[in-house]
């Protein structure tokens, strides 16, 4: 079947379907599915506007209100996963997955599905080390703070992603697996994004989460956006055992959604003939989520994953056969996913502009029914719960935050500048590129696909290397990427001046001042989201 991925998609829905039909008119194709790598931006209203991390400039409604509304539907079966530009409040709604729109199906924070027999996996959000351990315990109206912690991957997630067995055809990450341009061709990598260097030469560029999983998973496809670049790698695993076939991962980066970029890939897939045309669950993966129901934590107590080293009675929450066979029989062997989109915001009308409309905190039907169907805790709910019995609160952060602010992360000494000031219009985790000038040709890696060269996916491979164990990253062990400092010190530099934090910044070069760091800093925090007339200079 043909799949369409997508990077970056900052809510053009219009503009992506229209490139889907006019490659598929020019290459006389038909397509399947369509993937989104995050920044999805699924924006209802503008109280959806308020709870994304993005400088003012950047709250544009763009166009999925009209999808969300009913006014348009998507014409091809669009499945996505969160990324660091999202709606957050709208998201959270759907914690194990669920339509946004009529034809459009979120993954949750991390989910499998199935679509004529091919199993396609993915994880929202991106790495960042003091947010890791924690429950997800964010809810709107989100502070300074949870506003961003939001969309941070958890090790919960990661977790249950490890328990699973089966093959994985398919994964998504917003974020790169930390160490896979050591795949591909680095050099052009670093040709066309030189500001990547230090990062990639440290080996500190990209997700030790989705790293880890890359290396459990062994999926056949991997892709991922954010970065706004577009690199191919090609993965060769190591086997455990003689007896283990040897399996590789095609990696693909995919670019922002812009007309002169190449943002979008086309590839063949293998899959079932027998199939039918639904999204389906997965049933493996339903009965992970019913095993591991316990661990749920809607705190911000950051707290261990279960492992085998004497601390933990039960450590191995993969699921048995019988376990997979009990999900089936549940669903009468009818894996379909309904069809139950409900509208639960009001959707943005153009003629009546609501600029002082306030996120609320909402339970999502289609959740609902998908836990008392298969056992499980609404997060929102217990969220809602924890709100109504703490006394004292006036929003349901300001204890998490004054915690925060007191004790620090519990994974981690503080290292990091935690001068908050300049927040409320600059996301650290949001890198700009408006100052940004000639670090990239554009014209290596823009979109015009020609009739006589349809897109390849084979054609965008280098050579094949294998990971070695020392290049293995361990979750739980992970400190934070270079990014961490990277971003919070050019949240710093933002705007209005500001003197240099007092504390030098581990792990980044310059003289014993910062004076270089703080240079390259500031071009790294420039280097990557981009509006429209990012070809023109402040």
């Amino acid at each position: 079947m043909k799949v369409a991925v997508a990077g970056c998609c900052h809510g053009a829905l219009d503009k992506m379907y229209e490139t889907l039909e006019l490659l598929q008119r020019r290459h006389n194709v038909r397509l399947d599915l369509l993937l989104c790598c995050g920044d999805f931006q699924a924006v209802r209203n503008e109280a959806d506007l308020r709870c994304m991390a993005v400088p003012a400039k950047y709250r544009h409604m763009q166009t999925f209100y009209r999808y969300y509304s009913g006014e348009k539907k998507a014409p091809v079966l669009t499945v996505f996963i969160g990324g660091n530009h999202e709606a957050s409040n709208h998201l959270q709604e759907l914690p194990y997955g669920g339509w946004v729109a009529p034809n459009i199906y979120y993954l949750g924070y991390a989910g499998v599905v199935r679509f004529r027999g091919v199993r396609i996996g993915g994880i929202s959000g991106i790495f960042k080390s003091h947010d890791y351990r924690k429950g997800h315990f964010e809810c709107p109206p989100y502070n300074q703070q949870t506003i961003r912690s939001a969309y941070h991957v958890r090790n919960i997630e990661v977790f249950k992603l490890k328990q699973l067995k089966r093959p994985i055809d398919i994964f998504m990450s917003h974020d790169w697996p930390r160490s896979i341009y050591h795949y591909g061709n680095k050099k052009q990598l670093l040709k066309m994004k030189s500001f990547f260097r230090q990062e990639v030469e440290s080996n500190t560029l990209g997700s030790p989460a989705a790293s880890e999983l890359l290396q459990h998973l062994k999926p056949t496809y991997w892709f991922s956006a954010h970065l706004h670049v577009k690199f191919a790698a090609f993965m060769q695993h190591e086997t455990n055992s003689k007896e283990e076939l040897p399996k590789a991962t095609k990696f693909l980066a995919l670019d922002k959604c812009l007309p002169h970029r190449d943002f979008l890939q086309i590839i063949d897939v293998e899959h079932d003939p027998n199939a039918g045309d639904s999204l389906e669950y997965d049933a493996e993966w339903i009965a992970i989520l019913k095993a591991t129901n316990s661990l749920v934590n809607v705190t911000q107590n950051s707290w261990n994953m279960p492992e085998n080293n004497g601390l933990h009675a039960k450590w191995d929450y993969s699921v048995t056969e019988e376990a997979i066979k009990e999900v089936l029989e549940e669903l009468n062997h009818d894996l379909k996913i309904p069809c139950n989109f409900t509208l639960t915001a009001a959707c943005y009308d153009p003629s009546k502009p609501q600029k002082t409309m306030e996120p609320v905190h909402t339970i999502n039907p289609q959740t609902t029914e998908f836990c008392a169907q298969f056992g499980l805790t609404d997060i929102n709910d217990r969220i809602q719960q924890a709100k109504e019995e703490s006394s004292g609160r006036g929003e349901c952060e300001e204890e998490e935050e004054e915690e925060m602010d007191s004790t620090g992360s519990a994974e981690e000494p503080s290292e990091y500048n935690t001068d908050n000031s300049g927040l409320s219009s600059f996301n650290p985790d949001e890198i700009m590129l408006d100052e940004e000038g000639g670090d990239e040709d554009l014209s290596t890696c823009s979109v015009d696909p020609s009739p006589d060269h349809p897109p390849e996916f084979s054609t965008s491979f280098s050579d094949i290397r294998v990971m070695p164990d020392s290049m293995a990253v361990s979750s739980d062990d992970a400190t934070d990427s270079n990014n961490e400092e990277l971003d919070k010190s050019g949240g710093s530099r933002q705007g209005e001046e500001r003197s240099p934090p007092e504390r030098s910044l581990k792990r980044i070069g310059g003289d014993e001042n910062g004076n270089s760091s703080m240079k390259k800093i500031k071009r790294r925090n420039q280097a990557i989201y981009a509006a429209e007339d990012e070809d023109k200079t402040d």
